[in-house]
Parts: C-alpha cells; structure tokens; sequence
C-alpha cells in the first residue's frame, strides 16, 4: 500500500515535487540521416536503445538532429514505441525522439531515463496509428515525474543500474548460448552462401504446405481497427509476441464474427511468423498449446510442409545472417523499413535432408535446456528490476 504524506514524513521518506513532462523537456523528432561505413558520428536508432551490438555511423550534415549524453531518448514509431534509452550521443534517427533537459530543473539524466522506463508500456498502449503506432505527444507531455533532491535521483539511479547490471548478465548468458546453436549449425551445415556441403538450395514458398494460405500476410489495416477489439475471444498476432519470442504476451482480442471474417489469417500449430515492419524479419513459432487467433497487418505466416522442413529449421534459417542480408538488399521504406510476402517467398535457403535436421534438432534441444535455466535466472533478475523500479519513484527505495 502506498504510503500517506504524513506516514512518509514520519518514516523519513521523501516526500517528491512532481512536475509535468512538458514542463521540463523539450522534445525534438529525429530525422533520417546518410548511413555511412565509416565516421566519428554515431547514428542512432532503435536498437541502439537496448544495446551497442551494432554499432552505425551518419554523415555530418546540417540537417542532423544531435543528442549528447545528457539528453534522454524515445523509440516514437513502430512496435517499439515508447522504448527509452539514454547516455548516448550522436545523430538521433528518424523514429526517434530526443528530450532535452530544461535548464531550470535539476535533473539527473539517468534518473529521468529510468522513470520513463517505468512509463513505456504505457506510452506504448496508447499509441495513435493502426499499421505504424505513433507515442501520443500530449501523452506524453503530461506525465507526471516525481522530483526528489538531485543527490537522491543520483543514489536511486545508482542502485537501479546495479540492478540492470544483473538482467544484463543474464541477457548476455543467453545470448552465448544461441551463439553455440549458431556456431553448431555451421559445423553440421557450413556456410549457407557459400553451401560448400552442397545442399539444395529452395525458395521459401517451395517449403510451405500445399494447402490455402499457408503463405499469407495479416490483413489491411482498415479490417482491423482498435474498435474491433474486445475483452476476451480471439487472440491478435503481433510484433509484440514475435519480438519477444512469447506467443502467451498481450491481451488484444476480436470476437467470433470478425474472426470468421479474417479466417485467412488465423494461426495453427506450426505456423512461423516473420515481422514485416521496422523491426522486420523476427521469427516466431505457434506452439502445440496456443490460443485461437489471427496475425495482425504487421505480421506474416507461413505453414511448412512438414515432410520436408521442421518448423523449427525453418525459423532458425530464417533468422540466419545469410537471409538477414537478403532481406536488408530487398526491404524499403522512408520512415520506416518495410518488407513483403513476396519478399519472402523468394528467399533462397538450403534445405538438407530431414533426417539431419532432425540431428541438428536434437541437439539443440541439450543447449536449450541449459538456455533455460539462464532465462529463469533472467527473469528473477527482471522481477528484481522491475520492483526496485516501482518503488524508486514512490520515494521507498532511498
């Protein structure tokens, strides 16, 4: 139970100014810049937000939009609105958005990064935009951000770091693990562009079920509107769960009529969906224990001939760096990168025989046991997080 004013003053806790967002940043969009191989400007976009794993650099031009390390960042467009990131300097791109400190408030960075974190899914869910959400700037803007002593927002940024540095370790631990699947897959496949073990070499639609639709995008946008939505029924297929590789994320819901209605997009055990937008060409499988539904405007399905392709081979081909540079040669888009059903269909892969790739299954199943108990750990760590997040802005953790 939240504390009184009068209870946190008699326990010692600090009672915090809060102040509207709009009040104390200044918010700039960022614009597309020219990717070059090589320059002492970084260039910022969404996945720079999570991590430094990829690293991108921009011309210097007039027309850049520029962050420094003091400045507090938010993913504005696609899947991952509402995503913040901080400490970073360089030219902010386009789905971006940069929030300058107002000179008048003392106000530590960090500390300002980490409550908005708490903010995100918020932000995210009341987004504008059917096909490409958009974060609400007045929803932004009226936030409302508890203001302790900078001292204080310094000690609390501190300890959540701390915390962070934990579920970093894990995230990391799991991201070796798929390594090793990666590199044992190279020693059974070899290097899918070069093939020097001769595989045959398909197009993806050349592995899906004979069957209707076993190759199909979700549907306009305008055949699934918010106002289509319900409390309870047919389960929407987004990004959200093919991102985050978790079929049993989200909450948004059709009944029965509209259901029936986009019937062409419903979902199966075995289906793999790719994202098409932004965050294009993430993989994800339907279990055998899934809820009935449909994949959503942003999403694509593809139902395997199982007699000669695992659904799991497929999935992990398709996250292969050989069809990641693919895809990159064939997606589009000015705001934001786009690819197609038809982009996919034509994707070369090697298929080799089911026999090995039921080997390779195998296998990985051992290393994903061990990947396992580094996930439980994750998401211990995560809980940890997440509350030392909650009551840091309550005035409870300092």
């Amino acid at each position: 139970m939240e504390l009184t004013v009068n209870e946190r003053i008699a326990n010692n806790v600090e009672v915090m100014q809060k102040v509207r967002l709009k009040h104390i940043v200044k918010i700039s969009k960022g614009k597309k810049s020219i990717e070059v191989n090589s320059s002492n400007l970084r260039y910022i976009q969404i996945g720079d937000l999570r991590n430094d794993n990829n690293l991108k650099y921009a011309e210097h031009s007039k027309s850049n939009v520029l962050c420094t390390k003091n400045d507090v960042l938010i993913a504005w467009d696609g899947a991952n609105a509402g995503t913040i990131g901080y400490n970073l300097e360089g030219a902010v791109g386009s789905t971006l958005a940069k929030l300058v400190i107002n000179d008048n408030y003392k106000i530590f960075p960090n500390f300002l990064g980490r409550f908005l974190q708490t903010k995100s899914k918020s932000l995210r869910d009341n987004c504008s935009g059917a096909t490409i959400p958009h974060i609400s700037k007045s929803e932004l803007e009226n936030i409302e951000i508890p203001l302790p002593s900078l001292l204080t927002q310094q000690k609390i940024a501190e300890i959540l770091d701390t915390a962070d540095q934990l579920r970093q370790y894990n995230k990391q631990l799991i991201e070796k693990y798929d390594a090793l699947i990666q590199s044992l897959f190279m020693e059974m496949f070899g290097d899918p562009v070069r093939n020097e073990k001769g595989w045959e070499t398909v197009q993806v639609e050349s592995v899906a079920s004979k069957e209707k639709h076993s190759i199909k995008a979700g549907p306009f946008g305008s055949s699934l509107k918010k106002e289509f939505y319900v409390q309870n029924g047919y389960k929407i297929y987004g990004q959200e769960q093919v991102i985050k590789d978790n079929m049993s994320f989200g909450n948004y819901y059709i009944d029965e009529k509209k259901y029936k209605e986009l019937e062409s997009c419903k979902v199966k055990n075995g289906d793999v969906l790719i994202s098409l937008v932004g965050t294009y060409g993430k993989v994800s499988i339907i279990p055998e224990v899934f809820e009935k539904g449909i994949i959503n405007p942003r999403l694509m399905k593809i139902s395997p001939n199982k007699n000669i392709i695992r659904p799991d081979f497929l999935k992990f081909l398709l996250q292969s760096s050989h069809v990641e540079k693919q895809l990159k040669n064939h997606s589009r888009g000015g705001t934001m990168d786009i690819i197609n059903v038809g982009i996919i269909r034509k994707i070369f892969i090697p298929l080799p025989p089911l026999k090995i790739q039921n080997l390779f299954a195998e296998r990985v199943q051992m290393i994903e046991a061990q990947k396992q108990q580094a996930q439980e750990a994750l998401a211990k760590s995560e809980n940890l997080f997440q509350s030392l997040l909650q009551r840091a802005f309550k005035g409870e953790l300092v």
